[in-house]
């Protein structure tokens, strides 16, 4: 009886451990796993690429917010880091004046905005929210330039406010913040990173 008692006890246990193996794992992005089975294999065959580790990717992605306000009121810059925060879902560092500007009031190592870098599965989801949410809610969309890029195979995206992401709330907002994203890749041209960033759908001006 008391071996009977000691068992039920125990079967709970061990049906729960599975369980939360399952429910612990973490979904691979989908346009992660969209790059490696459509998007690779179509830019070697359209770059004519020999090898496939010469295939241009992603490699990070810096969200960078500059609050000017900050030189004159350091309070106005939390603000900007929770809300960055809020967009990329990782916490930002604060950037500093690298040098003393003294017609802008500016002095060394002075706070004045704040940056997010992004790599792995956390740039190919915020790639993802920025093509396909993101950009489609800027009024009067028309599609990005094409003339972004710095000859690197980078590309340099400016927004003018921070309320065309979803995550942030209307009510909340204080002021209107710019931010720029760049777009690092590991192309060795701006013509393969543009055609890079065409197939995982970056909506580029006709």
């Amino acid at each position: 009886m008391a071996k009977d008692k000691k068992a039920q006890k125990e079967a709970p246990q061990e049906q729960k451990g599975p369980e939360k193996a399952r429910h612990s794992a973490k979904e691979r992005p989908r346009l992660r796993s969209r790059f490696e089975k459509e998007v690779a294999p179509a830019l070697l065959k359209e770059l004519e690429l020999q090898n496939k580790m010469a295939v241009p990717r992603l490699h990070k992605i810096v969200v960078n917010m500059g609050v000017g306000e900050a030189t004159q009121n350091a309070k106005v810059l939390d603000p900007a880091v929770n809300e960055l925060g809020q967009i990329t879902g990782q916490k930002p560092v604060v950037t500093r004046a690298k040098k003393s500007i003294a017609a802008f009031k500016v002095r060394e190592g002075q706070a004045i905005g704040a940056m997010v870098t992004l790599r792995g599965d956390r740039m190919y989801e915020f790639f993802d929210r920025l093509v396909n949410i993101v950009l489609p809610r800027v009024r009067d969309f028309r599609g990005v330039s094409t003339k972004s890029f710095d000859g690197r195979g980078n590309y340099t995206l400016g927004l003018h406010d921070q309320l065309i992401f979803p995550e942030i709330d209307y009510a909340k907002v204080d002021k209107l913040k710019g931010m720029n994203v760049t777009i690092v890749t590991t192309a060795a041209n701006d013509n393969q990173a543009r055609t890079l960033l065409k197939h995982l759908g970056m909506p580029f001006r006709a």
